[in-house]
């Protein structure tokens, strides 16, 4: 960090590593040493990742790591809205790369099984009332949700200037839908709250492009970059992982 570099908040704690791979290790050290705490404290742990290109990498080496893996539940921090065979499906990339070997005793709990013919304002809500359904069925809080974040600011589903943007930041469930403005699909995803209502949030930023972003997120929340909420509040700890 340099000397006139925004200071962050209490909350925030800034790991830096040397290349992608090397980070990719470092926070599934991390992840599964938090895991392992939560069970010890509470006979469980329950963690929620994101999905895209960028943390196949953790997932491969967090799977290898030595965890009570029956005692861990995994959910999503956000989905696209498509079968679970579909190449941008975050259930199936989960599928893939983390849940394999010793990590496929995990509990997965993907939003939906199935979708409807038609994704209709109705059938999303519909699709979100299920799924909060399915998560109160299982432990929480959650111990750790694991974000990433794009060029554009944002982190979860939460897509700046997304018509519904204001209800998946100030809504009182722990899911709601939106369709972003700039990227295809619509999306269940993780609310602002249910994201800091968990005892830790991990970030994972990787890329001249996205540190830019992460540098100017860190100045103030700004709901222009979603993902500067999460690095701008005293709630819950978040330690940021940087490549």
């Amino acid at each position: 960090m340099k000397e006139d570099d925004p200071i962050p908040p209490t909350t925030l704690q800034v790991h830096p590593a040397g290349s992608a791979a090397e980070q990719a290790q470092q926070l599934a050290r991390h992840i599964a040493r938090r895991l392992r705490e939560a069970i010890t404290l509470r006979g469980h742990a329950v963690l929620a990742v994101s999905g895209g290109r960028s943390p196949v990498a953790m997932f491969e080496q967090l799977r290898e790591q030595t965890l009570d893996w029956p005692r861990v539940t995994v959910v999503l921090v956000d989905e696209r809205c498509v079968a679970h065979d579909h190449p941008e499906s975050n259930t199936a990339l989960v599928r893939t790369h983390l849940l394999q070997g010793p990590a496929a005793a995990a509990t997965f709990v993907p939003f939906f099984d199935t979708l409807p013919a038609t994704l209709s304002d109705t059938a999303l809500n519909a699709l979100v009332d299920a799924a909060n359904q399915r998560l109160a069925a299982h432990p929480w809080p959650m111990d750790l949700v694991v974000l990433g974040m794009g060029e554009d600011g944002h982190t979860a589903s939460l897509f700046p200037g997304a018509p519904r943007l204001a209800q998946a930041l100030r809504g009182s469930g722990p899911l709601t839908w939106l369709r972003p403005i700039a990227a295809p699909h619509a999306r269940l995803t993780l609310t602002l709250p249910a994201l800091l209502a968990t005892r830790e949030l991990a970030l994972s930023i990787t890329g001249a492009g996205k540190l830019a972003t992460y540098q100017q997120a860190r100045l103030a929340a700004d709901e222009s970059l979603p993902v500067s909420l999460v690095l701008n509040q005293y709630q819950t700890p978040v330690s940021v992982w940087l490549a």
